[in-house]
This record gives C-alpha cells, sequence and structure tokens, in this order.
C-alpha cells in the first residue's frame, strides 16, 4: 500500500502507468503463445496460459490498491470518474487476454492454412493498437505539465487518432479471417469452427478496448 502512496505522491498518473505496464505483460504473451499453439505444444500452451493467469492477478492486485488508496485531494487536474474509467478499461484488456489464453487450453485446436498467416497479422494489429494506447497513457504526465493543452495536447490527439485507425485495420483483418474460416466450415467440426470464432472474437477486443481507451483519454482533454 505504501508503494500505491508513494507513486500517488509523483504523480496522479503514476499508478495509472504502473498497472499499464502490468498490462503490458500480459499482452506481450499472446504472440509466444499463439506461435506455441501453431508448432502444436498443447503442454506449453497450458503451462502459459498459467502464467498469463498469473501475470493477470498481478494486475489485478495492482488495480484494487489503486482504487483502495485515491488520494481524492490530487485529482484536480483530473476527473476522478474518468481516471477510474482508464484503470478499469485498462484491467479489461488484461482480462481479455487472460481469456483467450484459457480459450487456448479448452481444447487442441489447430491452425488452417486458409487463416494462419492472416490471423497473425491481425494479432500483430491488435498489439499495434495496445502499444498505441499504452504509449498515450505514458505521455500523461507531459499533458498534466502542459495543462492538457497547447503542443503536448496535438500530439496525444493525433496518437488517439492512430489507435482509432489501427482498430478499424484490425476489424477489416477480423472480418477476413471471418471469410476464411467460413471458406473451410466444411472440412472441421462445428465445434473446432465455432472455437475459432471465439478466439477471433477476443482477440479483436484487444483494439477494441485500446480504443476506448485512448477515447477515454481524448474526452479528458475536450473537457478541459
Amino acid at each position: 500500500m505504501l508503494h500505491i502512496l508513494n507513486l500517488f505522491g509523483r504523480s496522479p498518473f503514476a499508478p495509472l502507468q504502473g498497472h499499464m505496464e502490468k498490462v503490458g505483460d500480459c499482452v506481450h504473451e499472446l504472440k509466444p503463445l499463439f506461435t506455441t499453439l501453431r508448432e502444436k505444444n498443447y503442454t506449453l500452451v497450458n503451462q502459459m496460459a498459467e502464467h498469463i493467469s498469473e501475470l493477470e492477478h498481478a494486475a489485478d492486485l495492482t488495480k484494487n490498491d489503486i482504487r483502495n488508496h485515491l488520494p481524492g485531494s490530487l485529482f484536480l487536474s483530473i476527473d476522478r470518474g474518468n481516471f477510474l474509467e482508464m484503470l478499469a478499461l485498462q484491467d479489461s484488456i488484461a482480462d481479455k487476454v487472460e481469456d483467450i489464453a484459457v480459450l487456448l487450453t479448452l481444447r487442441k485446436i489447430e491452425f488452417h492454412t486458409a487463416f494462419e498467416a492472416s490471423f497473425f497479422r491481425f494479432l500483430e494489429k491488435n498489439i499495434e493498437s495496445f502499444e498505441g494506447v499504452r504509449k498515450i497513457i505514458q505521455e500523461l504526465n507531459e499533458l498534466l505539465e502542459s495543462s492538457f493543452g497547447g503542443v503536448e495536447a496535438e500530439k496525444v490527439k493525433t496518437m488517439v487518432e492512430d489507435v482509432a485507425f489501427k482498430e478499424h485495420e484490425a476489424d477489416v483483418l477480423q472480418r477476413e479471417l471471418l471469410k476464411a474460416l467460413f471458406s473451410v466450415e466444411n472440412e472441421i467440426s462445428y465445434g473446432v469452427f465455432n472455437h475459432w470464432e471465439r478466439v477471433f472474437e477476443a482477440t479483436g477486443a484487444i483494439s477494441n478496448l485500446s480504443e476506448k481507451l485512448a477515447k477515454c483519454v481524448r474526452m479528458t482533454l475536450d473537457v478541459k
């Protein structure tokens, strides 16, 4: 608890940024996880999923500490509700990564050549979206110093637009993936078909949540 309070002493955004780094630890496990799935090393997939659950739990503990020790007097520069919404969205990203990991442990699915390459492009675009909003969160101290205006605010607005565009690109790739999946629906069982649909949807949520978080920061700028 003292650690969290010390972070608030440095900056009202430091705890949020610290939590985001823990969320990033979860997201950065996705590519190795799916690479291991492609190699059909299901034992290692299960082990990696357990590790992701541990990382998500660590992020969850940090989130709870922040919520339990919010010193309201430090939030004159930002609406308390906006701060908590940012924290909740970050937490949702970590939750979604854990959901993906769990999905990959429920049954032994294999990549089909019809969508394997497309899926990894889709995955990369979702990670890019997350990285974009992670950098925005890192910019919050500079925004505070500039009173949420000027050149720094314009820079962040551009970054928000970039995250939104990446989310759009991820949506396009997801539609292509679904078309590829439907093209082989007669070659795989209904259960496997449905499972891949769920994997696509959960993975796409990473960019969706990243865009929502970026727009939440933008809303903070707009009310200043």
